[in-house]
């Protein structure tokens, strides 16, 4: 075993002492080879605890096939399978489809409000409603177009029984500010247990909006909670305090592109940061991410973010980062059937990877981590999970594609 190989081992098994966790012994008992990335972008920094990057390369647990369910989309960015089989999918540049079970893409789905595509932004994520099954209702988020620039914006509708066009549209949320660039919009959808909606926004990039992510008077930044209508609950963290924008739950964030809810109710975000920075996060109430205060990485010139710090009191470190990045867009936590073996991962799409991460989790903690689909060397910029348990993913290309991932006969 390399010296580098048993550091490894050691702090995973520190780690699994800590947890009390017979899981993460188990995988720590055999020596612990890291997943091999190549070099990292801030050798110097060095992880706040044990495991909180390069962790051990999980064993192969399954093989997997691959099938193209459908093809020639145009920078798809989310895809949300439905309870008939069949999928909505949204294309950046302001399309949504529908694309049956057997896939068949639709033409674009009409009734769509107005949206600003250019570079990273257009029409982004769809999620279906909590009643969805009895009422149709589909909430979507883009690039909303305005005079002093654009802003992410959510909107609600009903998409018809033919699924040609939406319904009864009604934008529910309008961020502020607007700023006059084309990047960091975050913009992932998740409902709750609570039925709440949260709603992740990036701070737009430029070194002069990236101080609005600690302000609470700006959304750049910031993760919300709001209802299916749009209100403010009253038990936000920070409702009620004087200049602070009533529907954030966390502040502190880059650009959050992935989200979703584990089995126990709890919402993890995984987060595209600088050079070296890419973060998965724990959400916890009125938390401050640090951003960009702290953040592993640098900036993409290699000079330090800020004055170069990782840590510091009272703001949150991510329980893992990625250096190198792998550009994390889309998550999922797998319960399905079809994959024993992955019950209670978490899968992300990786954009610069080009691989979908499979990241095992014991408590609070990654303890193994597998990069699938890289021989095919493309973007995948979101996953989820259909009804039949499979793994539905779409690559962010020209000519991009929805994939079925299921096990190999």
């Amino acid at each position: 075993m390399t010296s580098t190989s048993f550091f490894f081992q050691r702090t995973v098994i520190a780690a699994a002492l800590a947890l009390g966790s017979t899981a993460a012994l188990a995988q720590a008992a055999a020596p612990c080879t890291p997943l091999e990335r190549g070099a990292a972008s801030s050798p110097s920094q060095r992880p706040a605890f044990a495991g909180q990057t390069r962790a051990c390369a999980a064993v192969p647990s399954a093989a997997v096939k691959v099938s193209v369910v459908a093809s020639g989309l145009v920078h798809p960015w989310s895809v949300e399978p439905l309870p008939d089989g069949g999928f909505l999918v949204s294309e950046r540049p302001g399309r949504m489809r529908h694309i049956s079970a057997g896939g068949q893409v639709s033409e674009p789905i009409e009734g769509l409000p107005a949206i600003d595509a250019g570079r990273q932004g257009g029409l982004l994520d769809i999620a279906l409603g909590p009643s969805f099954a009895s009422d149709r209702t589909i909430f979507w988020s883009y690039t909303e177009p305005r005079q002093d620039g654009n802003a992410t914006a959510v909107a609600r509708g009903r998409l018809s029984a033919d699924n040609r066009r939406v319904e009864q549209v009604r934008v529910i949320l309008r961020t502020v500010p607007s700023w006059n660039n084309h990047m960091h919009y975050g913009s992932r959808l998740a409902f709750g247990p609570d039925d709440m909606l949260y709603v992740t926004l990036g701070e737009r990039s430029d070194v002069a909006a990236r101080p609005q992510a600690q302000q609470l008077g700006s959304h750049f930044g910031k993760l919300l909670r709001i209802t299916a209508d749009g209100a403010s609950p009253a038990d936000n963290p920070f409702v009620g305090r004087d200049g602070a924008r009533p529907e954030i739950w966390t502040l502190g964030h880059r650009n959050v592109q992935a989200a979703a809810f584990d089995p126990r109710g709890r919402l993890w975000t995984v987060e595209m940061g600088p050079r070296g920075g890419d973060e998965l996060n724990l959400i916890d109430k009125g938390k401050n991410y640090g951003w960009p205060l702290i953040t592993y990485g640098e900036e993409y010139s290699g000079r330090p973010v800020g004055d170069g710090s990782t840590a510091r009191a009272g703001l949150e470190q991510p329980v893992y980062y990625w250096d190198p990045v792998i550009a994390p867009s889309g998550a999922q936590w797998y319960d399905g059937e079809l994959f024993p073996a992955w019950r209670g991962n978490l899968f992300v799409g990786g954009l610069g990877g080009k691989a979908l991460v499979r990241l095992v989790i014991d408590g609070e903690r990654v303890v193994a981590e597998e990069h699938l689909l890289t021989d095919r060397n493309q973007r995948i910029r979101d996953v989820r999970q259909g009804p039949d348990g499979a793994l539905y993913l779409v690559t962010d290309e020209r000519d991009g594609s929805l994939l079925k991932v299921v096990p190999a006969r």
